[in-house]
């Protein structure tokens, strides 16, 4: 006897929730910015916490750093299981030196 389901296939759409937390230092570095970039910002990370949507690039293959590119803006963060854990927003220029 054939089975009520034979033929339709089942498509789940998972998506990765992440937890944020901001490092106070961070915290610091957005409150100097204006309030554009920070609404940018904001936004951007709101994102970030649906599946790492964005611009975001690993930056070493031995640590858990990661950025998140938001203009000229570089949001630099580790991620460890479902811990977005924001430790500095900085300028390109001044980000990874």
């Amino acid at each position: 006897m054939d089975s009520p389901a034979k033929g339709i296939s089942f498509w789940l759409e998972t998506t990765m929730q992440y937890r944020l937390e901001i490092k106070e230092e961070a915290r610091q570095q957005l409150r100097a910015l204006p309030k554009e970039q920070r609404r940018n910002v904001g936004r951007r990370l709101d994102a970030l916490q649906i599946d790492l949507s964005g611009d975001v690039k690993k930056l070493s293959a031995k640590t858990h750093e990661y950025r998140l590119r938001v203009g000229t803006l570089r949001v630099l963060f580790t991620l460890e299981k479902d811990l977005i854990n924001v430790y500095a927003v900085k300028d390109r220029k001044k980000a990874y030196g």
